[in-house]
């Protein structure tokens, strides 16, 4: 039955009644879904507990959560397509990607039209509320999980595993993943018990360390209360001795609350399904023929998951999304339909960096299983056409080249023909921004400058590529992925010694980049988080990245302007800062941006063997030229919408501008 009631709590004019090209002006929805679904129903048998938890009166599981939509007033101007955003942790972040919007630093109501790329064109836009510990409000959106039961109907507990690995000495931190810092702030998995015997805290150094044990007595649930002493709290784990930065920490403990974690799979599913129907209840009724649904980071990893679970039929058979653009997920999944699962963990090692991560299947040399990532959804059907973009980041994490490469050997495999894979070459895991700077707002610090790429164009060129596909069968461009083949594809320690030159690059030591290893998690709990830290049981898999250029920018992918005419060395990697511990490890999802020498002189004076800025473009107009150049190139083979020529100059002339003008 899916969603049983939309309940509309607003709905009204959408940025005071702007009118975006010949589309005219949308209005916004907000509502709470009322979910139904049947937990023995073939399309919901994957999703782990559904069976263990209440029914309603008829039968059913029945759960709520958050949805937002913007649709055209005239729906005869529109695009008769929609694009559902998985919220990341809660924000909708479309937005900034598509409509070149201001990024999201916190919680807001407000969705800013940006540009209007997506209006413009006519696009209905939807977010899903999925996750079970946002803390929902107007600017997060979130889902009411139902929780795992025994025979008797009493609430169950299970063991948990939180790790932590922070950026400035701490006494005490909250039991909820740290990573995202002000942006996080997710509701804390409690303790069950404040002085249980049989709970671990574990310390080590690096990913694969070996882990020390901490003394129980060096440790309590438990927060400061300002004065330096602990006071017991279920939501707190405290230590004597303080937490250092850069270490990494494992806490292994029991908490009592458990949610069914993996209805939000079904959530986002079946508003895919309500928006195609012809129900009364639905504010697009017959004004929708094609569906793509896209998430980034945490949320390309859900609609991984969901591939790989088969999720893409509906209670009723038919199919739900046409389409899906897989944004920075690389080739991991994660904690999406795991007892006591944590959606907003990744940490390496985990769930998510488990095979299969290519598209089709291929035999895994250490456990000798043969698998595909869209196994399942081609056995009962309705396969959507997929976009994966990652960008260099992804590549230097370790797991985004096994999408397309071997396991065995990292040689490479052709993806099927209902998927492209690309890499924006030289960037990091969001656009990257000016003024240069070193600290995110997670509380991370590089040891370089922050990966200043801004690759927002290619998301407008992809989404219409898809969209061209799916509705008028226009074939889309081919994959742009590093390969073997043509040498395009090495090793990260090819990399790093071929930069060893240039004076100022902090670069990343062997030991601090991360691996994907084949795992032991162990029985653990009934389908649960099993053993933890997890045991490696065999060497990493291949990991392979994009060959540089002479200036340190990646040749393979699609390369914006910025990075084909080059004012800096950008990369998708940047070591920790020596002040935030873990010297030499990198921080995930930031790169570096290393700016060319002004002129010779100051190239000279500095040791940097890159030419300078002057030495390579004679004046700004010549490097408007270049860049031009390379644009219509990409216009050419359509990795770029002309709209986007002037935007990717603008971009590229701000860095050039703002680097030449450094002392």
């Amino acid at each position: 039955m899916a969603i049983v009631d939309f309940e509309i709590q607003k709905r009204y004019s959408f940025a005071n009644g702007a009118s975006f090209g010949t589309v005219g002006s949308y209005e916004r929805i907000d509502a709470v879904a009322h979910y139904a679904v049947d937990p023995t129903s073939l399309a919901n048998q994957e999703i782990v507990d559904l069976v263990s938890t209440k029914r309603g009166a008829d039968g059913l599981v029945h759960y709520e959560g958050d949805v937002t939509v913007l649709r055209p007033v005239d729906p005869n101007r529109s695009r008769r397509a929609a694009l559902v955003e998985v919220p990341n942790r809660g924000y909708r972040t479309a937005g900034s990607l598509f409509n070149r919007a201001p990024r999201l630093v916190g919680p807001t109501a407000e969705i800013d039209p940006g540009d209007g790329f997506l209006f413009r064109h006519g696009w209905t836009m939807a977010w899903c509320g999925w996750q079970w510990d946002v803390p929902r409000s107007d600017g997060r959106m979130g889902l009411t999980a139902p929780l795992v039961v025994d025979d008797l109907g009493e609430e169950v507990d299970a063991e948990v595993q939180l790790r932590l690995q922070i950026h400035e000495r701490m006494m005490f931190v909250d039991l909820t993943d740290h990573h995202v810092g002000l942006l996080g702030g997710h509701q804390p998995l409690p303790t069950g018990d404040l002085n249980d015997s049989s709970a671990r805290l574990l310390r080590r150094d690096g990913i694969w360390g070996e882990p020390e044990e901490m003394p129980r007595s060096s440790w309590s649930f438990a927060r400061d209360d300002g004065s330096g002493q602990p006071v017991p709290d279920s939501d707190h784990v405290w230590l004597s001795t303080g937490f250092e930065p850069g270490r990494i920490y494992d806490l292994v403990y029991r908490t009592p609350h458990c949610p069914v974690v993996g209805v939000g799979l079904l959530a986002v599913r079946d508003l895919g399904a309500f928006l195609r129907s012809e129900k009364v209840s639905n504010p697009c009724s017959g004004e929708l023929d094609h569906l793509i649904a896209t998430g980034q980071s945490q949320c390309g990893r859900f609609l991984r998951t969901s591939l790989h679970l088969g999720l893409n039929l509906d209670e009723d058979g038919n199919a739900v999304y046409d389409g899906l653009l897989v944004h920075i997920a690389g080739g991991r999944r994660g904690e999406f339909n795991h007892r006591v699962g944590q959606p907003s963990v990744q940490p390496t090692p985990s769930f998510g960096h488990r095979p299969p991560f290519a598209d089709d299947p291929q035999l895994d040399p250490h456990s000798g299983s043969t698998e595909g990532l869209l196994d399942r959804q081609r056995e009962l059907g309705h396969v959507p056409k997929v976009f994966f973009t990652n960008t260099s980041s992804e590549y230097w994490r370790g797991d985004a080249s096994l999408a397309h490469t071997s396991m065995l050997d990292g040689s490479d495999i052709e993806p099927p023909a209902t998927t492209r894979h690309y890499l924006f070459s030289s960037t990091q895991h969001s656009p990257g921004m000016l003024p240069l700077m070193s600290h995110s707002i997670f509380g991370s610090q590089g040891a370089n400058y922050f990966n200043t790429v801004d690759y927002t164009p290619l998301m407008r060129a992809a989404i219409t590529n898809l969209l061209a596909w799916i509705a008028d069968d226009v074939e889309p461009p081919p994959n742009a992925v590093p390969r073997s083949s043509d040498g395009s594809a090495v090793s990260r320690k090819a990399v790093v010694e071929s930069l060893e030159a240039i004076e100022g690059l902090a670069r990343p030591t062997p030991s601090g980049l991360l691996t994907i290893r084949p795992l032991d998690l162990g029985p653990g709990e009934p389908e649960g988080i099993g053993r933890y830290p997890a045991q490696p049981v065999g060497a990493a898999y291949p990991c392979l990245v994009s060959a540089v250029d002479e200036s340190g920018n990646e040749v393979a992918g699609i390369r914006l302007p910025e990075v084909a005419v080059p004012v800096a060395t950008n990369t998708g990697w940047n070591p920790r800062h020596p002040t935030t511990g873990g010297v030499g490890q990198i921080l995930e999802y930031v790169g570096s941006t290393l700016p060319l020498s002004r002129d010779r002189e100051t190239r000279t004076a500095a040791g940097d063997p890159r030419p300078s800025i002057a030495e390579r473009y004679m004046d700004e107009d010549d490097y408007r030229f270049r860049l031009r150049q390379h644009a219509e190139q990409l216009l050419a083979d359509r990795y770029l919408l002309a709209e986007d020529i002037a935007t990717c100059e603008s971009i590229a002339l701000q860095r050039y501008r703002a680097f030449v003008e450094l002392k």
